[in-house]
C-alpha cells in the first residue's frame, strides 16, 4: 500500500480504512476537507474470495475494492496512511490521534470506522477455515454454497434463525445444537417443518481433505459429513482506544456482540466523534457500511460548516480572530516537535 506524507493537522481523521472509512473520506475530500485515513491493514473480510451483493461490483476481491477506494480518496487530495491508532486524546478543541509507532496528528473531527473482531467458538480447525467454508452470513455467501451440505453450529442466540435462513439456499441443512439450551417447542416445530435435521452433542473439530471441509466431528467421535459450516461469531467492536474519551462498547440490542452506540447519523455521545460501519452496526454489509460512512461524513462536514460560520461571524466582528485560529494548530504541533 502506498503511504502518503502526513500533515500536522486535518479537518477530519478517519480511523479505519475499510469500506465505511474510505467512503467517508471520499465524501469529505470531495467537500474540499483535509482528511487522513489511518488503515491498520487488517480488514475483517480479508479471507473471503469476493464481496457479494454490492451493486456493479459483485464478486470483486476485497483487496481490489479497497485499493480502488484508496486511489479515489487520493485523487481528491485525501491522505491514506498505514498505521494502527492506539490512542486518541482531546486537546482543547481538537483531537490528537496517535499510532502504534508514536506518530501523531491533530484533527477537528473524528470518524471511527474500525469495524469489529469475530470471536469464534473453541472448535479445533474452525478459525483456519473462517471466511472459506466456515461462514456466517447467507447474503454474503449463500449463493456460493447453494445446494451443498450445510451445518449450522449453535453458538449463540441466533442459531435457529441462521438455520432457517440457510435453508433458503439448500435443502441439506443440519443444526448442531452443541451446548445450547434445548429448542423451545416453537423452534423445534419450525426446524422440523423446514426439513432441518437436529444433531445433539458438542462439536469437537472439523474434518478436512485436500484443504476442503468434509465433515464435523462430535465429541463422541461421530463424524457428520458437511461441506459448509455456519457459525454465529460474537462480534466485538475494535474501539478500545476510545475508552479514555468515555466511549466504550456496549451490548448490541440483537445480542450478537458489542458496538459503539450512535444516533442515526453516526454521531456519538462525545462531541466531535462519529462512527460508521460494523463498529456500530455489526450486521451491516459492505454496501451498507460504505453508505453509512458517506452519510456520517456529510454530517461531519455540515457540523464543520456551522463551526466555521460561527468563527466567520466572530472574525467579521474582530479581524484578528481568524488569523489566531489559523495559527493555533501549527503552533501546538511545533511545540510538540520541540518537546515544549
Amino acid at each position: 500500500m502506498v503511504t502518503d506524507q502526513w500533515r500536522n493537522c486535518y479537518d477530519v481523521a478517519v480511523v479505519g480504512g475499510g469500506a465505511a472509512g474510505l467512503s467517508g473520506a471520499l465524501m469529505l475530500a470531495r467537500a474540499r476537507r483535509s482528511v487522513v485515513v489511518f488503515d491498520a491493514g487488517a480488514p475483517r473480510n480479508a479471507p473471503a474470495a469476493g464481496v457479494h451483493g454490492l451493486l456493479a461490483l459483485d464478486g470483486v476481491a476485497p483487496a481490489e475494492l479497497l485499493e480502488r477506494g484508496r486511489a479515489e480518496v487520493r485523487g481528491y487530495g485525501g491522505h491514506v496512511v498505514n498505521g494502527e491508532v492506539t490512542a486518541v486524546a482531546r486537546d482543547s478543541d481538537r483531537f490528537t490521534v496517535t499510532t502504534a509507532d508514536g506518530r501523531s496528528v491533530r484533527a477537528r473531527r473524528l470518524l471511527v470506522t474500525t469495524g469489529l473482531v469475530d470471536e469464534l467458538p473453541d472448535v479445533q480447525g474452525l478459525r483456519e477455515r473462517w471466511g472459506r467454508d466456515v461462514l456466517h452470513c447467507p447474503y454474503c455467501h449463500g449463493w456460493e454454497v447453494r445446494d451443498q451440505a450445510i451445518g449450522v453450529l449453535a453458538s449463540g442466540p441466533l442459531a435457529v434463525h441462521q438455520a432457517l435462513l440457510f435453508r433458503q439456499w439448500s435443502a441439506e441443512v443440519i443444526l448442531f445444537t452443541g451446548t445450547m439450551p434445548p429448542l423451545t417447542g416453537a423452534e423445534a416445530e419450525q426446524v422440523a417443518a423446514r426439513g432441518i435435521r437436529v444433531v445433539d452433542g458438542a462439536v469437537a473439530s472439523l474434518e478436512t481433505v485436500d484443504d476442503r471441509l468434509v465433515g464435523v466431528r462430535l465429541s463422541n467421535g461421530t463424524v457428520v459429513a458437511r461441506s459448509v459450516l455456519v457459525v454465529q461469531s460474537r462480534m466485538v467492536a475494535r474501539a478500545s482506544f476510545l475508552a479514555p474519551l468515555g466511549l466504550r462498547p456496549t451490548e448490541h440490542p440483537s445480542g450478537a456482540g458489542e458496538h459503539i452506540p450512535a444516533d442515526t447519523t453516526g454521531r456519538t455521545e462525545v462531541p466531535g466523534i462519529w462512527v460508521a460501519g460494523n463498529v456500530t452496526e455489526p450486521a451491516t454489509q459492505v454496501g451498507g457500511a460504505a453508505a453509512a460512512g458517506a452519510a456520517a461524513a456529510a454530517q461531519i462536514n455540515a457540523d464543520l460548516v456551522v463551526e466555521e460560520t460561527r468563527q466567520a461571524v466572530a472574525a467579521h466582528r474582530d479581524p484578528f480572530a481568524r488569523e489566531m485560529e489559523a495559527q493555533v494548530c501549527e503552533r501546538v504541533m511545533g511545540d510538540r516537535r520541540h518537546g515544549l
